[in-house]
């Protein structure tokens, strides 16, 4: 069986228990390179083969899954971040298919994720922003689809979570201030959860300014949108008092009374 895991964003404590008790029984671990914090490597078992997957080719990497699984091997397979989007995890389980290896799939926090705990902000404020875009630019590896713009995107005026394109934000902060406005909250989040963690708040005025000045180029999320700036917007109805709802008929009830902690 292949085992791919999201190792999450970068913090090695953020990787799910099911994500770290597989790694921890697996002979065999292929990760992602620098993209995976070296103490989550530390959980495979003694004697495990720890394979560094950012010098080889799908081949090869479908030829170590292969020989491990025809010698009876389980194999740990590490992503950062989340398995769902931009994992490449798509092209490795077709291969899969075809030579009848069975594997199984384990969720990580996305970087999208994480970048909004370090912010310490919701992504969908009420009547501000009620969807999120996950999305990216053009690059060598994959073309953007013809019908996937920012422009669309922008005119929601969801948030947006540019992945990616941390080399184009100057393209893409023109890009997306005729339907925000020059002023709109964006915010870039380089490596979130790692040791060299960096915040650079802005508008999209000035933030393609900031990150060129700070030497941004890789690894990187650019959040764009209302959301991350609203201070003065309507509660939700979720907790109001008089919201009567399935599992709170006839509203709020006052707070159980208890013993405090000491």
């Amino acid at each position: 069986m292949i085992h791919f895991i999201g190792a999450g964003p970068g913090a090695a404590d953020l990787i799910t228990v099911r994500g770290r008790d597989l790694i921890a029984r697996c002979p065999v671990c292929l990760h992602a390179g620098s993209l995976v914090a070296p103490e989550i490597l530390s959980w495979c078992p003694p004697g495990a083969r720890i394979v560094d997957t950012a010098p080889l080719s799908l081949d090869a990497i479908i030829d170590v899954m292969r020989q491990a699984y025809a010698a009876g091997h389980e194999v740990a397979r590490l992503h950062s971040g989340d398995l769902s989007i931009w994992s490449a995890v798509a092209e490795q389980t077709r291969r899969l298919d075809r030579l009848g290896i069975p594997y199984d799939l384990t969720p990580g926090v996305p970087s999208f994720a994480a970048a909004a705990s370090v912010l310490g902000r919701e992504l969908t404020v009420p009547e501000v922003a009620q969807s999120v875009v996950l999305t990216r630019t053009s690059g060598r590896a994959s073309a953007m689809p013809g019908t996937e713009r920012l422009a669309a995107f922008a005119a929601t005026r969801a948030t947006l979570a540019i992945h990616l394109s941390i080399h184009v934000i100057e393209t893409v902060a023109a890009e997306l201030i005729p339907h925000y406005g020059h002023d709109c909250p964006a915010v870039v989040v380089f490596r979130a959860t790692w040791p060299d963690e960096r915040v650079l708040r802005g508008t999209l005025e000035d933030i393609a300014a900031k990150a060129a000045a700070a030497g941004l180029e890789r690894t990187a999320l650019i959040l764009v949108g209302p959301a991350l700036g609203a201070t003065e917007f309507r509660e939700s109805a979720l907790y109001a008092v008089d919201y009567d709802r399935r599992f709170r008929p006839g509203g709020a009830v006052a707070a159980p009374a208890g013993p405090q902690p000491t």
